[in-house]
């Protein structure tokens, strides 16, 4: 069950979960079950961990979007939208999180590049819907952004500002995707493949970071409402969490600039 709490308090009133959001954290687990699957069929096939074909790619793609589409269903529990457009829009994120699990996993199965991969009419399909499934990512997410700043997030002390600082944080790994994808495609078109699959080696560390902090930040003001500690000091506390992410986003993101 989810709690539903009033602001700046730990009280709780428990709710059913909603089907959708029982589906979407099984989803969640199957894509979590598939990269570590794949883990176990890198350490039985061996073979490089990194380059554009390898086993890492599965098994970090299953693990990261299953565990984001389990945190954003969680977070965005917090988020003030309609029953009616959460359920929409949590669907929607769960079946492009298979479809970009599926594509990526799919490629590595068959030995060739996922990303920015246009040899062949059928690797240029597969690429080009991986790249229209992050434009649903971002459509998606951004719309939950947005809800999260139009309305102030409801839980206990601390969550909104988590929530929203998070969802700012995500927003940013998700132009550093569209920014790889979209320099990649480029060299790949003027024929420059190998520098194509390269590209996106620096911005890789702001993506990731960026990625999860709308799981973390939130994570933290939930784990302060279970503590004795006084609101100012739990407020403090989320705070500080929220300037450390920034940090290592900023931190992340000097190293793509100068990153040869």
């Amino acid at each position: 069950m989810d709690l539903l709490e009033s602001r700046g308090t730990t009280a709780a009133v428990p709710r059913p979960v909603r089907p959708i959001e029982r589906l979407c954290y099984a989803t969640g687990a199957l894509l979590v079950l598939s990269g570590l699957a794949h883990l176990a069929v890198f350490a039985v096939d061996g073979g490089p961990w990194y380059g554009p074909v390898s086993w890492r790619k599965p098994v970090t793609f299953g693990l990261s979007f299953g565990l984001t589409l389990a945190a954003l269903t969680w977070v965005t529990s917090w988020v003030r939208l309609g029953v009616r457009a959460r359920t929409v829009l949590l669907a929607v994120l769960a079946v492009d999180c298979v479809v970009e699990v599926a594509g990526i996993t799919l490629q590595a199965w068959r030995r060739v590049p996922s990303h920015l991969n246009m040899e062949t009419p059928f690797d240029t399909a597969v690429a080009m819907s991986l790249a229209v499934g992050g434009g649903v990512l971002v459509a998606v997410l951004s719309a939950f952004a947005l809800a999260a700043f139009r309305h102030r997030p409801s839980g206990p002390e601390g969550m909104a500002p988590a929530v929203r600082a998070g969802f700012a944080l995500l927003l940013v790994a998700l132009l550093s995707g569209a920014a790889m994808i979209a320099h990649g495609v480029l060299l790949t078109r003027t024929g420059h493949q190998e520098a194509a699959y390269r590209s996106t080696a620096p911005l890789k560390p702001l993506h990731g970071v960026g990625l999860h902090a709308v799981l973390v930040l939130p994570a933290v003001a939930r784990l302060l409402s279970r503590t004795t500690w006084s609101a100012t000091v739990r407020r403090r506390t989320v705070g500080a969490a929220i300037a450390c992410c920034t940090v290592a986003v900023l931190a992340a993101g000097l190293w793509a600039l100068v990153s040869p």
